[in-house]
């Protein structure tokens, strides 16, 4: 019985392959998704706020595995699959890499202090507050996790 359902979820996901690899051509016919089509997708454009467009290109380059300034079908399949049908730890893992800007396997009080400024910012736009509030959540943030106090 194990075999047939091993069976029936490998057909699935063959199907639904060929499905993402026939809307990837479609939408990408050059065999690449370029950063410009990849904020489309995400309905962010030039006019849209800089902390979106600073988010926006974190994402495409966390998901641009070779760091070729595209994504190819491949790239794009472990994304969605990330996204669709990934397992909590793994978008655990995933949204440390898109906010550890350089790399280095740490967090520097900067580098939350970025995300978090982004994040909140897209969440209000218009608030002066907010600029008070990224402070007081790095702070805390790092009170709470910087227990060797490196500032990582």
């Amino acid at each position: 019985m194990g075999q047939v359902q091993s069976t029936t979820d490998k057909e699935v996901a063959l199907q639904n392959i060929q499905e993402l690899y026939r809307k990837f051509t479609n939408e990408c016919p050059s065999g690449n998704l370029h950063l410009h089509e990849f904020k489309k997708i995400f309905g962010v454009s030039s006019n849209s706020p800089e902390e979106e467009l600073a988010f926006i290109e974190l994402v495409f380059r966390s998901f641009d595995t070779n760091k070729d300034g595209k994504l190819d079908f491949m790239e794009y399949v472990a994304a969605v699959n990330l996204v669709l049908r990934g397992k909590l730890i793994d978008k655990l893992k995933w949204s440390f890499k898109v906010y550890d800007k350089d790399g280095d396997g740490s967090l520097t009080n900067q580098e939350v202090r970025r995300v978090v400024k982004i994040v909140t910012k897209i969440k209000r736009h218009d608030d002066p507050k907010v600029e008070e509030d990224v402070e007081d959540i790095c702070d805390r943030i790092f009170e709470l996790v910087d227990k060797n106090k490196d500032s990582k």
